[in-house]
């Protein structure tokens, strides 16, 4: 097996992962929150923040644990990662998010797959994925310096504080949009709403690494980032 391969199987279990913590810990929420949304989008997001922590602390060694075609373009851009990698790294990550909605569905007992009906649309939601996404791009090359450790901590702290602070709960990644489409639970999105966010999640991005080329943040070369 290549060093290539095994960085892409990586990914592909560690998006699956991810997914299955962010619907799994949406499906549950709801059931156990009794109409109660507050209580159900807090479960739904120090989980997935929690949850998100402990794959970067796992993953990292291998792949740079990105789980987003944000951060793997990104990483390319910055000559962290090859760009033949990269094809590979997006088909992991987009398998592994469908992989991971399938897992979490089987486990409540939900249809592997079902198209949402949940309405996330509207220039508010887009604003927010634009906002949510530059913050985590910013959180994770700031970090990368100080080692996994720190990534793993900040990012998830991040996306658990987006939750709430962004209108659209911070998807802030295309292919967990993409999955979130699948399921037709807490966590999910109409499939006709996804391209509004992943255009506003691609433009976050793209103003992210213009603020940290101009700010020279970060450190190239350390942690996959």
């Amino acid at each position: 097996m290549t060093v290539d391969l095994r960085a892409a199987v990586t990914e592909a279990i560690g998006t699956a992962l991810l997914l299955a913590v962010i619907v799994g810990s949406g499906i549950m929420g709801e059931r156990l929150a009794g109409g109660n949304v507050a209580i159900a989008l807090l479960a739904n997001s120090v989980a997935t923040g929690l949850g998100l922590a402990a794959l970067i602390l796992v993953f990292a060694p291998v792949s740079g644990a990105h789980f987003n075609p944000l951060v793997t373009m990104l990483a390319a851009a910055r000559k962290e990662l090859p760009w033949r990698a990269v094809p590979a790294y997006l088909l992991a990550q987009f398998a592994g998010a469908l992989l991971g909605v399938a897992a979490a569905h089987a486990m409540f007992g939900e249809p592997l797959f079902a198209f949402s009906t949940k309405v996330r649309a509207g220039p508010a939601q887009w604003w927010s994925e634009v906002v949510a996404t530059f913050g985590l791009i910013l959180v994770i090359v700031g970090c990368a310096r100080h080692g996994a450790k720190t990534v793993a901590a900040a990012v998830g702290a991040y996306i658990a504080a987006a939750y709430w602070f962004t209108a659209s709960t911070s998807f802030a990644n295309p292919v967990v949009t993409i999955a979130r489409a699948a399921t037709d639970t807490f966590s999910g999105i109409r499939p006709e709403d996804a391209p509004g966010f992943i255009v506003a999640q691609v433009l976050g991005a793209g103003l992210a690494a213009l603020t940290v080329r101009w700010l020279g943040a970060g450190d190239p070369g350390r942690n996959g980032y």
